[in-house]
């Protein structure tokens, strides 16, 4: 986990586009505030391996959503349950219902029904809060930390020549 985490600071401190990083927050949102094994998890985890996101970032947003799922699950129920029990989407739920691939997905469920509202309505926020963010903390945070007295002594230093010269190697390799 320390390795997961020490990979998602390592991705904002590098050039890494906060658009991959963001964007695999918001997938992993979908992932870990929905039921983990359910056919959009399969869809979700599709799009993570064939578009450039961060997989670190994927994978520690996987965890940290589903802990706060748990707590979300009455919110969900009640957003599932309007949503299941509106008269005007009865005849939409009861032909899905009829059709295997929508019975596999549970969307009956009202906890499946009301997280996955819940998660593609917050993606396009997620996505934009999360980069503005990353890019603020590029800006204000990292350029202080560049500019402290610490990191230019560690600069200095003949650890940092030695880690440089390594990840350079690894970074060819």
């Amino acid at each position: 986990m320390l390795r997961a985490v020490a990979k998602v600071l390592s991705a904002l401190n590098s050039e890494t586009e906060p658009s991959q990083i963001s964007l695999a927050f918001c997938f992993a949102m979908i992932a870990g505030l929905t039921p983990l094994f359910s056919l959009h998890n399969l869809s979700v985890i599709l799009l993570v391996l064939l578009l450039r996101v961060n997989l670190s970032t994927f994978i520690l947003g996987v965890v940290l959503f589903s802990g706060i799922a748990y707590l979300l699950d009455p919110l969900f129920h009640q957003i599932g349950l309007a949503v299941l029990t509106a008269g005007a989407l009865e005849g939409l739920w009861t032909a899905l219902y009829n059709m295997t691939l929508f019975r596999l997905e549970k969307f009956n469920n009202s906890i499946v029904m009301g997280s996955l509202l819940f998660s593609i309505v917050l993606f396009v926020p997620l996505y934009l809060v999360s980069n503005r963010m990353i890019l603020r903390y590029r800006e204000h945070v990292l350029a202080w930390v560049q500019k402290s007295r610490i990191m230019q002594a560690f600069k200095a230093s003949k650890l940092y020549r030695l880690y440089s010269t390594y990840s350079e190697f690894r970074g060819a390799a």
